[in-house]
């Protein structure tokens, strides 16, 4: 048995994540695989709850835990709280560091039904497969901060930090990566001007001969965001620190022709987190419109990174790919002459293609 923690969260995850829950149910009965799931609070629900967006009970739940799947943290309702009791900094940061997930995988996939929906021209964004490591626990997050009253106003600083065992181990990471993909990876840095990028890329240069058979290239963060939209299909897997990282990867998500369509994984630790990249979208929240298909993939991920089961994780995204191809579309990737489906409808349409198959 799987002892999975379930984390709605804020916004539309007590939509969508329901939907994820639904198809491990399926996969598990398909697959002859077990699955215990748990429900616990965090982020704005935590707070209202219980005062604290990351309750101790869910740290531990999750510490206990074969896997987490996160829906979503934040909204409207608690930007007025001081930033470090606010959602996204009060629970997120500390569960990342509480289970030792330094590396943040997040795999941009467009799936030849949705070619269209992204704003790059066809001939530009066609065949794009890449995937963004982030280093999660580093740099400017969790670097010496502050805020200081000065004669003429106020200071205020962030201190990008990096060691290179921090470094190495997301380095190698990103090699050995790389190795089961297409043999490329770019690290992406600003050595330029930053000393810490300067550490970062010798560091990489030096974990990369360990890695012979995979290309290395380096390339600054201001290029790569130019990069990716001039000509996404040159890159195979990127690796880069937390800042960059969390930028680059939300601009990636324009290529698969929707934030809702990009999965992630968080793992490093004994426990891997798994969450879409897209946030609480509290402007569409109860109304149906969310796309599950991000969780549904993150969970997929769950299987492949977590339990070892492949072709359950390959059952998934085949599933998702043939009921866009048949033109089943939430609102964020809708186009004229395509169907318009509910956030349930979604989740109920892969499951069936599941079943079937």
């Amino acid at each position: 048995m799987y002892k999975i923690a379930v984390l709605p969260g804020d916004g539309i995850g007590p939509e969508i994540v329901p939907e994820a829950v639904k198809v491990l149910e399926v996969i598990g009965r398909k697959y002859g695989l077990e699955f215990q799931f748990t429900e616990a609070l965090v982020g704005g629900a935590a707070i209202d709850a219980v005062g604290k967006a990351l309750p101790e009970e869910t740290l531990e739940l999750c510490r206990n835990s074969d896997a987490v799947l996160l829906g979503a943290v934040g909204g409207p309702k608690w930007d007025d709280l001081p930033p470090a009791e606010r959602p996204e900094t009060a629970a997120l940061l500390p569960l990342r560091k509480g289970l030792g997930l330094y590396a943040n995988l997040r795999p941009a996939y467009l799936f030849p039904a949705l070619v269209d929906a992204s704003p790059l021209k066809r001939e530009v964004v066609e065949g794009t497969d890449l995937l963004v490591l982030r280093e999660l626990t580093g740099g400017l997050y969790f670097g010496p901060k502050g805020r200081e009253k000065e004669p003429d106003g106020e200071k205020a600083y962030d201190t990008l930090v990096y060691t290179t065992g921090e470094i190495e181990r997301i380095a190698r990471l990103g090699f050995q990566i790389a190795r089961q993909r297409r043999k490329k990876l770019t690290s992406v840095d600003k050595a330029n001007v930053l000393i810490s990028s300067r550490l970062w890329r010798d560091t990489v240069n030096r974990v990369a001969t360990e890695y012979p058979d995979v290309t290395l290239e380096h390339m600054y963060v201001d290029n790569c965001a130019m990069q990716l939209v001039r000509q996404p299909r040159q890159f195979d897997v990127i690796v880069t620190e937390n800042t960059f990282g969390d930028i680059l990867s939300d601009q990636v998500s324009v290529l698969t022709g929707s934030i809702g369509m990009m999965p992630s994984a968080s793992i490093g630790g004994k426990v891997a987190l798994y969450e879409p990249v897209h946030g609480s979208a509290p402007d569409i929240a109860g109304q149906g419109k969310a796309n599950p298909l991000a969780t549904i993939l993150s969970v997929a991920m769950m299987l492949k990174y977590s339990f070892r089961a492949d072709a359950a994780a390959s059952d998934i995204e085949k599933a998702v790919d043939r009921v866009l191809n048949k033109g089943y579309r939430t609102p964020d990737i809708y186009q004229e002459g395509r169907i318009l489906v509910s956030t349930s409808e979604m989740g109920r349409l892969v499951r069936e293609e599941l079943e079937q198959k």
